[in-house]
């Protein structure tokens, strides 16, 4: 259903899946919005889908300033504010229901930069974190979250992936894509796979049935 979550500067767009009987609750979020990310992309979705079909209820959003949500693009950091209005929200609706945090690339880094120093949040899940453009991924390094990371093989944002995934400490586990670039455009089916597995290692790393 379409929604309208409160934020200290407006109003945030968002649409909210509810299964019967949830067993945990998700914010996503979608790439960057000067670059035509919205909670529309098909990543994005993809990633809202997969939790959807493993019985979570997920709240996608616009980010300030994307389709009708108030405000202004801030740079990564006010959007940070947007997550936590989002967690805020779910765990109004679905009081004592796990959270986590997904997102694709901008909202990769800020969604689970957020969701790390959330202390509600129990599980992270980011697709194409992006690598060169000067963002910080020390949290996601740093993290002591579980953490399931998808990247493409060939994604021109992550040249050097394979060597960042290595990077990271446990709990995490990592799914390399081969011949998907950022976008996923040739390897949809691939990462429908790969998110399935993802979804379904984090509830088991997060309900502590595996290490």
């Amino acid at each position: 259903m379409n929604v309208r979550v409160p934020a200290p500067h407006g109003e945030l767009e968002g649409i909210h899946w509810v299964p019967e009987q949830p067993w945990a609750a998700a914010v996503v979020c979608h790439p960057h919005p000067l670059h035509g990310g919205t909670m529309h992309n098909h990543v994005t979705f993809r990633v809202a889908d997969a939790m959807r079909q493993a019985g979570m209820t997920v709240l996608r959003f616009n980010f300030r300033g994307v389709g009708r949500s108030a405000g202004k693009h801030g740079g990564g950091t006010a959007e940070r504010e947007d997550v936590r209005a989002g967690l805020d929200w779910l765990a109004s609706k679905h009081p004592g229901l796990p959270l986590w945090v997904g997102g694709f690339s901008f909202g990769s880094v800020v969604g689970l930069t957020e969701g790390d120093a959330d202390p509600r949040v129990t599980g992270l899940l980011g697709v194409g974190v992006p690598l060169v453009r000067g963002w910080d991924t020390g949290p996601l390094v740093g993290s002591r979250k579980p953490r399931a990371l998808l990247c493409g093989g060939e994604d021109e944002f992550a040249p050097d992936v394979a060597s960042w995934f290595a990077s990271v400490p446990p709990p995490v586990r990592t799914w390399l894509i081969p011949g998907a670039d950022h976008l996923f455009n040739r390897e949809r089916k691939a990462l429908d796979g790969a998110l399935s597995e993802a979804v379904a290692w984090l509830r088991d790393v997060t309900a502590g049935k595996e290490s």
